[in-house]
């Protein structure tokens, strides 16, 4: 008996058999734009359209492989953030629109300086970096990441969008040496380690998220260093867990940071924390 010639499924099916499997309607639309090599606007316009092996057997694979919890972003390779299309994959954590309001904020108090020095510790996809950078082209933005693979993606995407920042291997403040920073931004990782969350992450590499029993592991190390690093009147700015800023700002403190504040995501939930070095600021 010859075998069974498989049978080309209708966009519309296919996209039905994706509800079946709890993927989200815009995701699976995204997935057969990228797969057809069309737009979402176009997919949307043709649900009769057939979908024929192998391109079925390829949107089968994506479509198990988002049911199972793998980001969009990885499937598609890129996440729009602060007016960026940053390239990404499983080396790096899918940047969020949460830190969009630590971007913005470094923008607001970013002026303390002619030229502010800027560095971004642990900047992944170099999402923060390069938003600052596309944003202030004036400014001389340093990245550092102690994973090269993620240095990798963050030296692409910089390379791709023509934005020239300096990037360096190593944790936290290690790589700077004597460098000293008129603003400091940080995305660091504040997952505890036995947070029931974590099972959603899995896909996402977790030394870019667990942070030791209480998830403030990274930030301790990042606001102890930053006043060897951070010249007079500069700004540390940190993103954080919903439930952290309470003790960010207390660590702050303890590091002789002023006007410690915390800022909420666009959510609302308080979710970046930062603080002033004592000192007038450079160029002032």
């Amino acid at each position: 008996m010859p075998p069974a010639v498989p049978t080309p499924v209708a966009i519309g099916q296919w996209l039905q058999r994706a509800r079946d499997l709890g993927v989200a309607r815009l995701d699976a639309q995204q997935l057969v734009a990228l797969h057809v090599g069309r737009t979402r606007t176009w997919v949307l316009a043709h649900d009769d359209e057939m979908l024929a092996p192998p391109l079925l057997d390829a949107l089968d694979a994506a479509l198990a492989r988002r049911a199972d919890g793998v980001p969009l972003a990885y499937l598609v390779g890129e996440r729009e953030f602060h007016g960026l299309t940053l390239q990404v994959d499983p080396r790096v954590l899918v940047p969020r629109p949460e830190t969009e309001s630590l971007v913005d904020w470094a923008l607001e108090v970013g002026a303390v300086a002619p030229r502010p020095r800027v560095a971004d510790l642990g900047t992944g996809s170099g999402a923060i970096a390069l938003a600052l950078k596309r944003q202030r082209p004036e400014w001389q933005v340093t990245g550092s990441d102690r994973s090269a693979d993620a240095l990798a993606i963050a030296e692409a995407n910089a390379r791709r969008l023509a934005l020239a920042v300096h990037w360096v291997a190593g944790d936290w403040w290690q790589p700077l040496g004597g460098e000293t920073f008129d603003l400091v931004v940080s995305n660091p990782p504040y997952v505890a380690s036995d947070d029931a969350h974590l099972l959603a992450l899995r896909h996402e590499p977790g030394s870019a998220l667990m942070a030791g029993a209480d998830g403030l592991a990274d930030l301790r190390r990042i606001i102890a260093g930053a006043p060897a690093h951070m010249a007079p009147g500069g700004w540390l700015l940190l993103e954080h867990g919903f439930d952290q800023a309470e003790a960010v700002r207390a660590l702050l403190a303890q590091a002789g940071f002023e006007a410690a504040q915390t800022r909420p995501d666009l959510a609302g939930l308080p979710r970046c924390t930062g603080g002033r070095r004592a000192g007038p600021a450079s160029g002032a």
